[in-house]
């Protein structure tokens, strides 16, 4: 049988939904920008929340705030930090939100020799979630971008896919950003087929916050010249708030009536602002054969093992 997402209601925000109390969701790096606005409105509706954060006092600073009940200290950019936060979860959440996130940096290589981007905002979660499977109850929801659609993993192959995971092709730090986004949805979509195969418990779905005003453009700002300044300003000026940013990952972490593989985004022209909606990714993203390459490869660059579409293990 063939399960049917429902429509979002326009207008959607959490206070019309249920109460959370006695939920429990888990954020990657929420200590400002859209993952701490996704804390905040979680808390507000009786949610536990448990955040991560790179910097302890930052993170015991948002729990002091009442944004969240706890911190988890994890480096997405290092596997064995990762692998010490995962460890240290114990009891299962019903949603896991992989947020955090890093944009247009110059180039640079994580600790386990990963370029940057793409190893924190994909690898990072990769590993990160699958050590923790066995505790995501419900949902696991992937924060994507509009940037996806600058993204390609070049002609798709793994030799390509593990060049640019590797920092070995030419770099360009928009284009890098587009390759860690794109791999959000790949991610995703393949989650929810090895879901479907293997039993599962949870569903996959994903969300973008269309234009928004963060600290990400701040930080392109000081490291890509004019074109971020004028990013950075323009969206200070011209860009939602981070509340109103946060929701259509709100909605995806709470909206009963999603279907996993579904993506959410602004409701508003070119879904850069607005209420949150069923949106559709670009055609690279729904593209098997490069999720199945990509999945291949980070198993491969992050000793993290899933299980396989025909296996449980």
């Amino acid at each position: 049988m063939v399960v049917e997402a429902r429509p979002v209601p326009r207008g959607w925000n959490l206070e019309a939904g249920p109460h959370l109390a006695r939920q429990r969701f888990l954020v990657t790096g929420a200590t400002s920008g859209l993952g701490l606005a996704t804390a905040r409105a979680l808390r507000s509706r009786g949610a536990h929340v448990t955040i991560t954060a790179r910097n302890e006092v930052k993170g015991e600073a948002v729990v002091a705030s009442g944004a969240a009940n706890d911190v988890l200290v994890m480096d997405l950019a290092d596997l064995s930090s990762v692998r010490r936060g995962a460890e240290r979860i114990g009891e299962p959440y019903d949603v896991v939100i992989l947020n955090a996130g890093v944009m247009w940096t110059p180039y640079q290589m994580t600790v386990d020799g990963f370029e940057l981007q793409v190893g924190t905002n994909h690898l990072g979660h990769f590993a990160f979630a699958g050590l923790i499977r066995d505790r995501i109850v419900r949902r696991l929801v992937t924060v994507s971008s509009l940037y996806h659609r600058f993204g390609s993993f070049g002609d798709g192959s793994t030799e390509e896919i593990r060049r640019r995971c590797q920092g070995l092709a030419p770099y360009d730090a928009r284009h890098a950003y587009g390759d860690s986004k794109l791999a959000n949805l790949l991610f995703t979509q393949e989650v929810e087929r090895r879901r479907a195969a293997s039993g599962w418990g949870f569903t996959a779905v994903a969300a973008h916050p269309g234009w928004t005003n963060t600290n990400l453009f701040d930080a392109a700002a000081s490291s890509r010249g004019a074109f971020g300044r004028v990013a950075s300003w323009s969206t200070r000026v011209l860009a939602q708030s981070a509340p109103r940013g946060a929701l259509p990952t709100l909605c995806a972490a709470t909206w009963p009536g999603l279907v996993g593989g579904e993506y959410l985004g602004p409701r508003g022209p070119g879904e850069l602002r607005g209420a949150p909606t069923l949106v559709r990714a670009g055609a690279r993203a729904h593209d098997e054969r490069l999720a199945q390459n990509l999945w291949r490869v980070s198993e491969e660059l992050t000793g993290v093992r899933w299980g396989s579409l025909d296996s449980t293990t």
